[in-house]
């Protein structure tokens, strides 16, 4: 195994935060996932009644006004800029770092961030202004957006926006970057905000994901690629990851983040420690858009570069947040991934994909599901895969299933696996000194 590089700065997680379909407070959502609750339900962004998936994981019953913003200079900005303030504002203020005087030029933001919505209605009256009979009038199309689209709307959408905002409210002059890299991103933008720190480049970075995608036309889209649950009549068993029957993902949406310091930065503020991210491994498929390599090889060697960086043997892996989608190909791939990356170990480790309770939050799914592995740590409480009950001969391995499971945990490794072949897995490591 390749060491730990010698003299490299150490970073930990002092603050993190979360907007989820689980709740809108880390406290509220552990509980939840220990308890095997479920987020999902039936749509109600908009109308997907007639729609092949009429289900989804909202977050419900929240606005930025929990966390103090005015809702009238928040009323243009995408609903996953929202999320991402939400998510932000509670992660500083668990951090501390709004009152620590830091300087604001080592301090930046590394978001995994997706598009916002679009006015769908808008979009909608523009395509019938611009169709005559079966032809399709680009002038009249164009015209009609120059005169209803609404050019803050249409900026505010952009997957960029919500780290410049966030910039903007916490005064962060450092580096500030957003990564889109499909289911992947947020757990990409963690790793490499935890090498900015390294580096020397920074102190201290927000980072995190956020997205949203409960709309026309991200629901038309993978309902195309046939890859959501169409389990319309049983909303909460809708996502079964690794179990035989599964038939695809439940959309989510939702936004968290973790504040990520260096350790000394961190020591001299007195702040309390999470955990700390000691192991990040990035590869692509190479292979195809859509499909996973079938031999899992870009996930088998992220898993393993995750566990040279953190200098960490395969032994010493006691939980995996898997990113266990609940599609017949991902859960089957993950499985030989994970069996390929830790040998014999693999049908020792505990893992599970808390999908299966709070959906699919695409680029805000790693972000949150590293959140929850630093809470196993600190809680010695490994959360379940819910709705499991028909072993798959293909996904064999320890699933934890329905019910959560008390256990020592100091290594915990997370998976994320995009869409285009990205790959990124993080391991987090109890904090010892």
């Amino acid at each position: 195994m390749i060491g730990r590089a010698q003299n490299r700065r150490r970073v930990v997680v002092t603050g993190v935060g979360c907007i989820t379909p689980m709740g809108t407070d880390v406290k509220t959502i552990w509980e939840g996932l220990k308890q095997g609750a479920s987020g999902v339900g039936y749509t109600s962004i908009f109308d997907a009644s007639r729609f092949p998936t009429k289900i989804s994981a909202e977050v419900r019953n929240w606005d930025v006004s929990e966390v103090g913003e005015d809702l009238g200079v928040w009323e243009l900005r995408g609903r996953h800029t929202k999320f991402a303030a939400g998510a932000a504002k509670k992660a500083v203020v668990d951090a501390g770092i709004l009152d620590a005087k830091l300087d604001p030029t080592r301090f930046g933001v590394y978001l995994g961030s997706g598009e916002g919505q679009q006015d769908f209605q808008c979009f909608a009256r523009m395509m019938a202004a611009a169709l005559k009979g079966e032809a399709f009038d680009l002038a009249l199309f164009t015209k009609a957006g120059l005169e209803w689209l609404h050019p803050t709307v249409e900026l505010e959408q952009e997957p960029n926006m919500p780290a410049g905002h966030l910039a903007a409210m916490f005064g962060a002059q450092g580096p500030n970057a957003n990564c889109l890299t499909a289911c992947a991103a947020s757990s990409q933008a963690i790793g490499e905000a935890v090498e900015l720190i390294r580096a020397g480049d920074v102190d201290v970075m927000l980072s995190g994901g956020t997205h949203s995608m409960i709309h026309p036309f991200g629901v038309t889209g993978f309902n195309l690629l046939t890859a959501l649950s169409t389990n319309n009549d049983d909303p909460h068993g809708a996502s079964r990851p690794f179990d035989k029957d599964r038939d695809g993902f439940v959309l989510g949406e939702g936004a968290s983040m973790v504040v990520l310091e260096e350790l000394e930065h961190a020591r001299k503020r007195g702040a309390t420690i999470y955990g700390e991210i000691t192991g990040y491994g990035s590869t692509a498929d190479a292979y195809r858009i859509t499909d996973t390599h079938p031999e899992g090889r870009g996930a088998t060697r992220c898993i393993q570069l995750a566990m040279e960086d953190a200098a960490v043997n395969p032994t010493d892996i006691h939980y995996i947040n898997a990113h266990g989608t609940s599609t017949t190909v991902n859960d089957r791939v993950e499985s030989l991934a994970i069996k390929k990356a830790l040998g014999e170990h693999a049908y020792k480790v505990p893992v599970s994909s808390t999908k299966s309770m709070m959906g699919h939050l695409i680029a805000a799914a790693g972000a949150t599901e590293l959140i929850v592995c630093l809470l196993a740590i600190r809680d010695g409480v490994l959360p379940p895969t819910i709705n499991y009950h028909t072993p798959d001969p293909e996904c064999d391995l320890d699933y934890i299933p329905n019910q959560a499971r008390e256990a020592r945990c100091e290594h915990a490794l997370t998976n994320s696996f995009g869409f285009g072949g990205q790959n990124v897995a993080l391991i987090a490591s109890a904090f010892k000194g």
